[in-house]
């Protein structure tokens, strides 16, 4: 298993096939035989179509990669998506942890003004601004142990796997390392602990944004296909 391939020093990878990919492929082909002049390339469509995400706020969703459920489609109706950015943050926030949190609704509530967005040290705002102060992602929270902290992002990836898997000890260790490194920089020790608890909180609901924007791009190409080309798709 993947501890013991770890253990000899040997990189374990998972490889995920996915039949919408083929069928991207194939309503690309039946678009430029139709209309050669078309010479579609699902690379290179516009990333902020107006049809597409009206679309999308419709939930007319059947066959659209990942956001065809009803349980999604009633998270697209009550946050109304208008950015690719909302794709990646609606994938990752559809599990059990975001949902039972309250966290969606904060997001929601954020999103559409009717909730201020704080953020817990201005230094976070770059971080934190895309998910309206949410901490959201894995990848957020080993920005901010490298920018409000100092850690490097070698130590910050040893944090977040330290997060997720919830090690007493390990957790204690880090939160000394994190408050140390925080105080170096500036940053007040009540502030330092508030922030490294709120992590800590998120850690277990984060979601990884790469594997999220790579899910959200395909449901993108599949929506947009959906809209402009309904009958090739």
């Amino acid at each position: 298993d993947k501890d013991d391939v770890e253990a000899v020093g040997l990189v374990k990878f998972d490889f995920l096939g996915l039949k919408t990919l083929t069928i991207i492929d194939w309503a690309v082909r039946n678009v430029n035989a139709a209309n050669p002049e078309a010479n579609l390339d699902i690379n290179r469509i516009p990333m902020r179509d107006e049809a597409t995400f009206k679309l999308l706020c419709t939930t007319q969703t059947a066959a659209v990669f990942q956001l065809e459920s009803s349980g999604m489609r009633d998270l697209i109706k009550r946050m109304r998506p208008d950015r690719f950015d909302d794709l990646v943050a609606l994938v990752a926030l559809f599990r059990p942890g975001p949902l039972q949190s309250g966290m969606v609704d904060d997001f929601i509530q954020r999103k559409h003004g009717h909730a201020a967005v704080e953020y817990p040290h201005p230094d976070l705002e770059p971080i934190l601004k895309p998910t309206y102060g949410v901490i959201l992602y894995q990848e957020q929270v080993m920005q901010i142990a490298q920018v409000l902290a100092g850690y490097t992002l070698g130590g910050a990836d040893l944090l977040r796997r330290a997060m997720g898997k919830k090690k007493p000890e390990e957790m204690a260790k880090q939160g000394e390392i994190f408050r140390k490194g925080a105080i170096a920089r500036g940053v007040e020790e009540r502030t330092a602990t508030y922030i490294f608890d709120l992590m800590e909180k998120f850690a277990g609901y984060g979601f990884n944004k790469s594997h999220s924007a790579a899910y959200a791009l395909v449901s993108y190409q599949t929506l947009w296909l959906k809209a402009h080309y309904p009958a090739a798709f």
